[in-house]
């Protein structure tokens, strides 16, 4: 997404100056592209081991960074170490010790730290904060909230470097902190205590057997029960995935296709979670990562009435080309229930392109921000904390049964910059008899 940016849009803005990757294969094929498509371009490629060294070569102003989740904070605290400004894809990092590293070497260096939350960008998403923060439903008391993941994308978390908690702090972190930093920021809150529940009872070799995949290999490419399962993933037939993943094995053994009933895999698929947020508002959440549909429901119950807002999004598969998470028309909308009032539909903003057309507005905010958004969309380390330890505070629930408070986890983190809210002192309408 980034480099597709600067070598279209912001080609005369910007400039990329260097690629650091772990493999070979993949640090190859990145520069070629680049090269390719931006003529002059003076990109360098260098290994994971010379990241200082492109640093100190290249000097660049912004380092973005996009490994898998529990590196983001070596390569985020280094470069502004360094004296560059750092983007990162969330999760900002996996858990409360790497959460801390970042928030005290950015007090420490004073190097900007954006945390890109392109669903914050989805017009209909910006819609809802802004109905909000217009005060339709009045002040809000409680929020129900339930994502669904379908049995296609769903399962390419239990595929990929995301089944092991080490490296992607599970699901609670690598993918809810989308959805907990959305209810912070439609909040304008951040979140005080934390309970959990969670097991994984699909994503099991359990599940495999009964399905009748008893003969299973530890991937997809070559195993003998491909025929009859509908869970197989083919990198040699896609040719994205297969530059991207099966071409590149050589250089670092890494498998993008195992088994989603591997025993290996110690992440939940099945997530329930209670918080409670310091305005006083309470929210039930779940997750699940093998349904019928992918997208997600949500209810804010306020004095005023309630939003109910729900989003469907098409399918996909990370890195096969197609645009990820797209709304479907037919499936998403936002209805609000005044208070003894008819409910009405909202005309949606209009959305196009991925993360719910929240993908193009991000970039923008990234490599060439306008100012002026009274949404305050653009997130920075303090947003990027907020959001990460609600998943992992859910996460030592989950293990401890006892109930978290996120206080205690990272200290002086700041309060992160959100849109005023409707005051609790204003009139209420008094209702009808």
């Amino acid at each position: 997404m980034y480099t597709r940016a600067l070598e279209g849009d912001y080609a005369e803005s910007c400039e990329l100056v260097g690629l650091c990757d772990s493999n070979e294969g993949r640090l190859h094929n990145g520069l070629k592209r680049v090269q390719a498509n931006i003529p002059g371009c003076p990109a360098k490629a260098y290994a994971a081991e010379d990241f200082d060294r492109m640093v100190a070569e290249t000097k660049p102003d912004v380092v973005i960074v996009t490994t898998k989740d529990s590196l983001h904070h070596h390569y985020i605290c280094r470069a502004m170490e360094l004296g560059c400004d750092a983007v990162t894809e969330k999760p900002m990092t996996t858990d409360a010790e790497k959460c801390r590293q970042i928030i005290e070497t950015q007090a420490k260096t004073g190097r900007k730290c954006t945390v890109t939350f392109n669903y914050r960008y989805s017009p209909p998403r910006s819609q809802v904060k802004d109905l909000l923060m217009g005060g339709v439903i009045g002040n809000i008391l409680s929020v129900d909230f339930h994502w669904l993941l379908d049995t296609r994308h769903g399962a390419d978390y239990f595929r990929r470097w995301h089944r092991n908690k080490e490296n992607s702090g599970g699901l609670m972190v690598h993918k809810a902190t989308h959805h907990f930093d959305l209810v912070n920021w439609w909040l304008s809150a951040i979140p005080e205590t934390v309970f959990a529940m969670g097991h994984r009872r699909f994503a099991t070799p359990q599940t495999a057997d009964r399905l009748g995949l008893r003969n299973r290999g530890e991937r997809c490419h070559g195993c003998p029960e491909t025929e009859k399962c509908a869970f197989e993933l083919s990198l040699a037939g896609n040719e994205k995935l297969k530059e991207m993943y099966l071409d590149c094995e050589k250089h670092d053994g890494y498998f993008r296709d195992r088994c989603v009933f591997s025993d290996e895999i110690d992440i939940e698929d099945c997530m329930t979670v209670l918080v409670s947020y310091d305005n006083g508002v309470k929210m039930s959440y779940s997750l699940s990562s093998f349904l019928a549909w992918e997208g997600y429901m949500i209810a804010f119950n306020g004095t005023k009435g309630r939003l109910e807002h729900k989003c469907q999004e098409s399918v996909y598969i990370s890195g096969d080309g197609s645009v990820p998470g797209a709304l479907q028309k037919e499936g998403t909308f936002t209805k609000i229930f005044p208070m003894r009032a008819p409910a009405y539909a909202v005309d949606l903003w209009k959305a196009t392109g991925g993360h719910g057309g929240g993908d193009s507005p991000l970039v923008q905010d990234v490599f060439d921000p306008q100012g002026g958004d009274k949404l305050l969309r653009a997130a920075d380390q303090r947003a990027g904390a907020y959001s990460i330890l609600t998943g992992v505070a859910a996460n030592e629930s989950m293990a401890t049964g006892k109930m978290i408070r996120v206080s205690d986890l990272v200290q002086n983190i700041g309060y992160p910059d959100y849109p005023p809210m409707p005051r609790e002192d204003e009139p209420l309408p008094m209702p009808a008899k």
